[in-house]
């Protein structure tokens, strides 16, 4: 029996991996779940699944939740903030932990979890783009297993060799292939995207996910983070770490090898697959996701990403190549100026403009622990709002530009 802790569970992920679990009561519990704001969903999770423990992001949200556990007669133990998210994220009654909590704020516990040695499912990518290296050495100096939740880098996992130890030449691999949707506007004027409206930018074609996500689907900066993801996991370079537009989201990703060999991973296009591949591993498990036929599919394209319509993706691999605490900045830049467009405050063209002007305004520091990684973040932060006040909302104003 594995006891698992869910952090984001009222989430998309969250939820997905809860069903997953459900249909296996045999094989996993819940010791832990965590949310920020969304007291009676989860609520109504701890009635289900009865965790010993859950935590919120405010005292206020705890008494309210407290409130509703008392009302329905369960014990689970109410507690807040962040070290209350590193205490269940560590804890030994645990032995797998969900991490999939949006943004800058699933760093600190997911960073817990790969400390203690736990076996870490891995949703929340900023962990990796912020602190990879401090990351990938908790991971290795614990022992912890890391397994990627995302659908690209699930795919890589299962394309690359067993025991595979992020030297891609020495097992023959070339080059690492992530597969991304296009979002939304793969075929819109790229002249008319900066009268995009927030409602457009999260109607997504394939996936279903958060406000935030399908926004940096549509913009691409979610497949630029993956990239820097992906140098972490696997150990290429951004020279060996290619984007494939591929619209039906049916091939998660390949792995591209030496004797002219392409490996892929392929299934609908469901977050239950790679949840439940990472819950059972090294064994398989039903995720609750319908077979993928081929035959009523038809058809699979490709092609390049057109830098001009997703400057977002340029932007991080322009990180990547910068290192240190360049993606952090990134990061940090991205998570704010997605805010203010769903805010309505920019418009979505001004984007990738604020980023980039926040990537030039700031230096790019060293990032020697999550205090420096952390500091560097609240720069960014701090400079995006800063430069964001000398605009209005008109979408047409070049920020970056008007902020030089």
């Amino acid at each position: 029996m594995q006891r698992i802790t869910i952090l984001g569970a009222t989430g998309s992920i969250g939820v997905s991996t809860l069903d997953v679990i459900a249909r296996h009561p045999e094989r996993y519990s819940v010791h832990a779940l965590s949310a920020h704001s969304k007291v009676e969903e989860l609520a109504a999770q701890c009635q289900r699944f009865r965790p010993a423990r859950a935590v919120v992001g405010s005292e206020a949200a705890a008494s309210q939740l407290a409130a509703l556990l008392r009302a329905m007669k369960l014990d689970t133990q109410v507690e807040w903030g962040e070290a209350a998210l590193c205490a269940i994220a560590s804890a030994s009654e645990t032995d797998a932990v969900m991490a999939a909590i949006v943004g800058a704020a699933g760093l600190a516990p997911t960073l817990a979890a790969a400390r203690a040695g736990k076996k870490v499912m891995l949703a929340n990518k900023e962990a990796l783009v912020m602190s990879g290296q401090l990351f990938m050495d908790a991971v290795r100096d614990s022992g912890a297993v890391l397994l990627p939740i995302d659908s690209e880098h699930n795919a890589i996992f299962q394309c690359l060799p067993a025991g595979y130890n992020r030297v891609p030449a020495a097992a023959g691999v070339t080059k690492i292939l992530l597969t991304a949707s296009g979002g939304p506007f793969l075929k819109r004027a790229v002249e008319t995207l900066d009268k995009v409206t927030p409602d457009e930018a999260c109607k997504h074609p394939k996936w279903v996910m958060g406000r935030k996500i399908s926004v940096d689907s549509a913009t691409m900066m979610n497949k630029g983070l993956e990239v820097i993801e992906a140098h972490w996991l696997f150990g290429a370079p951004a020279e060996q770490i290619e984007v494939v537009i591929h619209p039906q989201s049916v091939i998660h990703s390949m792995v591209s090898y030496n004797d002219g060999s392409v490996l892929a991973e392929l299934g609908n296009p469901d977050m239950r697959t790679p949840i439940a591949h990472a819950l059972a591993y090294p064994e398989r498990v039903a995720s609750g996701v319908a077979q993928l036929d081929l035959t009523q599919i038809g058809t699979l394209q490709f092609e390049k990403p057109d830098f001009a319509r997703f400057p977002c993706l340029a932007l991080a691999y322009e990180a990547l190549r910068a290192g240190g605490t360049a993606p952090a900045l990134l990061n940090a830049a991205n998570e704010v100026a997605v805010q203010a467009f769903l805010d309505q405050r920019i418009g979505f063209r001004q984007i990738d403009r604020l980023i980039a002007a926040v990537m030039d305004k700031l230096p790019h520091g060293a990032a020697t622990s999550i205090e420096a990684v952390m500091a560097q973040d609240a720069l960014a932060r701090t400079a995006a709002e800063e430069l964001m006040s000398t605009l209005g909302a008109d979408p047409s104003v070049d920020t970056r530009s008007a902020v030089a």
